[in-house]
């Protein structure tokens, strides 16, 4: 499980508040994920956190049969995915509450959290982002608009 530190600490809590923060450079204006200190894209060090719409689209995703990695190994199968976050950012993450054959590109996601259990030292581990179909998209596949 992730280890939370002083820089990422703010993200972690807003996580566990079900909110979702990108970074946002001061010097580019271009959002990025993973947090980091500076802009990946123009070195900048003027960053700050920025609350995300918690939209996305899939970009790819992988259905994981196997994986003998606690606390993976109990979820198995999975889908892990790469989305593009409305603000711009990719990120690997999850998809839930949906079939990997009703998976396609582009398909409209909202985040939602993942909440504790399974901490190190039998401690309570952080709430992770992960991503569902967007309210109306089940409705949408139901009805074969979904292409």
């Amino acid at each position: 499980m992730p280890e939370v530190d002083a820089f990422t600490r703010p993200w972690w809590e807003a996580a566990g508040a079900g909110r979702l923060l990108v970074r946002r450079c001061g010097g580019c204006g271009r959002a990025h994920h993973y947090p980091r200190e500076f802009c990946p894209y123009c070195w900048s060090e003027e960053t700050g956190w920025e609350e995300a719409s918690g939209r996305a689209t899939l970009y790819t995703w992988s259905v994981v049969h196997r994986n003998d990695l606690p606390p993976f190994g109990g979820r198995v199968p999975y889908v892990a995915a790469v989305v593009d976050l409305a603000e711009g950012p990719r990120m690997m993450t999850e998809v839930v509450d949906c079939p990997g054959a009703e998976l396609r590109i582009g398909m409209p996601l909202e985040v939602a959290f993942r909440r504790g259990g399974g901490g190190e030292g039998g401690g309570e581990a952080p709430a992770v982002p992960v991503f569902r179909p967007s309210s109306g998209t089940a409705d949408a596949a139901a009805k074969g608009s979904l292409a």
